[in-house]
């Protein structure tokens, strides 16, 4: 029987985030992509995911967001959850200054919509090598604008009022792969390694020429990284 899996997209993603692991790691597994353009909580999304898989063991992989999302998973859920992959993600509630960025990008976008919002801050997602990446730049755009306005206003109301997910770190039981871009400058490697200090059973693997979307930047070794962590 194939493994189950959750994919968990971030914050402006969908199913595009993880196009490379749906071809090559679809044949092998039961993948399920969750949708989280809808509620308004980690909370929400955690139980609409949580539908996709209504019994039985899985493994849940998120990418920022939804690593909140895969933390709350397993909170929920403890005794299914057989594998955690953590990416590019943090466990932290935010800090004020943090807040206070959020909420002006939501009034950004409010005003002048997305294409505004993703100039600020494209340069915070993916390593400058890939700026001039015409291919990844545009897929990354349309992906953020299929998620839209709304999406995004829903989605960052979310982060606003996520809880902290720290202290149940030591709790995870399950094998933990937690993985980051080395040049992610919105969760920073030292954010990678707290965390994984904290996992009983964490892998930390950080990754060079690399920022925040980790599974579109360095398709091909998160992929084959996804592939170990299946597989052990």
């Amino acid at each position: 029987m194939k493994e189950t899996v959750l994919l968990l997209p971030g914050l402006l993603c969908d199913r595009s985030l993880w196009r490379h692991q749906l071809e090559y790691l679809g044949p092998e597994c039961n993948l399920k992509v969750a949708d989280f353009t809808h509620g308004d909580s980690i909370e929400s999304f955690a139980e609409s995911a949580l539908a996709l898989v209504p019994e039985g063991p899985f493994s849940v992989a998120g990418l920022s967001m939804g690593g909140y999302v895969a933390l709350e998973i397993y909170k929920r859920a403890p005794d299914r959850v057989t594998r955690l992959a953590l990416l590019d993600a943090s466990p932290y509630a935010d800090l004020p200054e943090h807040a206070d960025y959020r909420r002006s990008a939501m009034e950004r976008a409010k005003d002048h919509g997305l294409g505004e919002v993703m100039d600020s801050i494209l340069g915070r997602l993916i390593h400058p090598s890939r700026y001039e990446d015409e291919e990844l730049v545009k897929t990354i755009d349309a992906m953020a604008h299929r998620v839209g306005v709304d999406g995004f206003l829903r989605q960052q109301t979310a982060l606003l009022n996520r809880m902290d997910y720290v202290d149940m770190l030591t709790t995870v039981s399950c094998p933990t792969l937690v993985l980051v871009g080395r040049q992610d400058t919105m969760t920073p490697p030292k954010i990678a390694r707290d965390m994984a200090q904290k996992l009983p059973q964490a892998a930390l693997v950080e990754i060079e020429n690399c920022g925040h979307l980790s599974t579109m930047e360095q398709q091909e070794a998160v992929t084959a990284l996804l592939r170990y962590w299946l597989q052990n």
